[in-house]
């Protein structure tokens, strides 16, 4: 059995680490680098490190700042933020990224993500979908440059094609849980689970330790990204794995 993953995320802003609420009320955190350490120690099962404003921003992400962090790791590393173009791909790969992931350039270009997938093989194509329920339909859609844009497109709809074009693995976020630690939005994970053949990462609303549970079970997810419970130690990762084992979910072990 597969075992599943706990993910440590890093939103720099400026070089820093940030961390808001349904990216909103931005505050910083840390140094990238030293939190990468940290958590490459602490039993982190990958790490996630996205240039959240690169975007929106229309600029590329900061390779020195990757580049330093995955100095730090030794544990599978994924970058995403401004990046648009398979070249971007090459470049952040040379700079210690394992995987790149794609979100707003994906939707504006979706042939990025098969030229990717050809070029560097679809285990390292990671697609990030920014998703938030809309009122007037009931359904999720697809949000890029942060969180900014409504682009109308259906999430469910847009994370199989995804898959389709060749994207090996999904981020998938939820705006509404996002910073609020009130559970993964179960719903909206364990839909996306059940119709793509690819690991899904869920992400947005970790609080407690049985969250976690709640999204790896009843969600399917196969791994749980989070961020400020790591970073203000709410949670510890060896803790939570504790946990997790106790309750029969296959985990990673290093005590």
């Amino acid at each position: 059995m597969l075992t599943k993953r706990i993910v440590p995320c890093l939103d720099v802003r400026g070089g820093k680490v940030v961390k808001g609420t349904k990216f909103k009320d931005i505050k910083e955190v840390d140094d990238p680098v030293v939190l990468a350490k940290f958590y490459n120690d602490n039993g982190a099962d990958e790490l996630v490190f996205y240039d959240i404003t690169a975007s929106h921003e229309g600029r590329k992400l900061m390779l020195d700042v990757v580049r330093r962090t995955a100095n730090e790791v030794f544990i599978p590393f994924s970058v995403g933020g401004g990046v648009n173009s398979v070249d971007d791909f090459k470049q952040i790969l040379r700079a210690g990224a394992d995987k790149i992931s794609i979100n707003s350039s994906a939707v504006k270009n979706p042939r990025l993500i098969t030229d990717a997938a050809l070029k560097f093989g679809a285990q390292c194509v990671v697609l990030s979908i920014d998703a938030k329920k809309v009122d007037s339909t009931g359904k999720w859609n697809v949000f890029i440059n942060g969180g900014r844009i409504d682009t109308g497109m259906d999430a469910i709809e847009w994370a199989k094609r995804g898959v389709e074009l060749g994207a090996g693995e999904i981020v998938l976020n939820s705006i509404d849980a996002d910073g609020v630690k009130q559970g993964y939005d179960i719903e909206l994970t364990r839909t996306v689970s059940s119709l793509v053949s690819v690991p899904v990462i869920a992400s947005g609303g970790a609080g407690k330790k049985e969250d976690f549970y709640e999204v790896l079970t009843e969600g399917m997810a196969d791994a749980a990204l989070a961020a400020s419970v790591f970073h203000f130690k709410e949670i510890e990762i060896p803790n939570l794995k504790q946990y997790l084992y106790e309750k029969d979910i296959p985990v990673r072990r290093e005590w």
